[in-house]
Formats: C-alpha cells, sequence, structure tokens
C-alpha cells in the first residue's frame, strides 16, 4: 500500500472523501493509512449519518478490524456463531457504541459485524484494520464471499483478483 515516498504524518483534512451510496449503505470515508506509508495495519476515518450502514454484515477470514467512535453514536451489530439457537440459527446482538468505545473484531465467523448510525449526530469513528493479503470477506447474509489477492483490504488499485462468488457455488478441483 506505501509508496515508500510517504510522508508518515498525514492531516484528513487535506483528503476528499470517498463517497458510498448504495441506498441504507451510504458513508463517506477517508483511508488515512496507506497514504501515510502505512503497510501492516490500515485506517480509514468514516463517517455516517443518523440511520445509515456502512459495509453489509461480514467477516474476514484473514484481517483483524477494529473500530474506534470519535463523535456520534453507533450500533454495532455482532453475529456470533457461538450465539446460535437450537435450529442452528446465529444470534446478532446490539451494542450502542459511544465516544471513547472501541471494539475488536478478530478474523473468522464468530466475528461478523455491521455498523448502523443512531441518534441525531453524524458518527465519526476510525476501523482500523490488518492489512493482509489475500483475503476471504465473507458475507453472511448473502451465503457469498469477496475473493481478493494483489491488494491488501482498501488496496483497489492493485488488486489482480477481486470477485465476489456465491458460498453454495462449487467445482470440482479435478476435472474429470
Amino acid at each position: 500500500m506505501s509508496d515508500g515516498d510517504s510522508d508518515p504524518v498525514v492531516s484528513a483534512a487535506d483528503f476528499d472523501w470517498d463517497e458510498y451510496d448504495h441506498g441504507e449503505r451510504e458513508f463517506r470515508r477517508k483511508r488515512l493509512g496507506g497514504a501515510a506509508g502505512g503497510e501492516d495495519l490500515g485506517t480509514s476515518l468514516y463517517e455516517l449519518e443518523p440511520g445509515k450502514r456502512t459495509w453489509p454484515r461480514h467477516y474476514h477470514a484473514g484481517n483483524e478490524e477494529a473500530i474506534y467512535i470519535l463523535g456520534g453514536e453507533l450500533t454495532l451489530y455482532l453475529e456470533r456463531g457461538a450465539d446460535s439457537d437450537e435450529e442452528g440459527e446465529r444470534a446478532v446482538t446490539e451494542h450502542a457504541l459511544e465516544p471513547g468505545d472501541y471494539a475488536a473484531l478478530p478474523s473468522g465467523p464468530d466475528h461478523a459485524h455491521e455498523v448502523e448510525a443512531r441518534g441525531d449526530d453524524t458518527a465519526r469513528f476510525l476501523v482500523i484494520s490488518t492489512m493482509n493479503e489475500p483475503d476471504l470477506s465473507v458475507l453472511v447474509e448473502r451465503d457469498a464471499a469477496m475473493l481478493f489477492a494483489g491488494g491488501a483490504p482498501g488496496n483497489y488499485d492493485d488488486r489482480y483478483i477481486s470477485q465476489t462468488v456465491d458460498l453454495d457455488a462449487e467445482v470440482e478441483y479435478w476435472e474429470e
């Protein structure tokens, strides 16, 4: 992610927002980690209006994430396999996050997550992530996964694989 010539100190004020609009998933993001020359740790600043969500509920197979709340309020929806009911349905718990709160989201299916802004104010928060690639991001509500390689999370330009696939689709390894 680093070009080797990056200044290790950057100001969010010097960057334009990347804007995403997918209905209820409408948010703004500034990718700070790579801009400062980060290689193994990424950080993005997010702004999210009340009632809006960021990425669909997901977990990473190869990367850990964390969220730190700067302003406003978020609801963290956390889906954990260990919290399944008798039918095997995974329970989703809600956690109210306020400024100063930190949430650790290790890799794996016990940490599927998404966030929504609540309250009356714009939520501002940091998402911190390890930057391992290749990675697999599982979209739990869609039974789909995003496969990517060549660029760590957030590094779209260098990817040579960036594909979302149906987890039910399977082909034989050996063609007969």
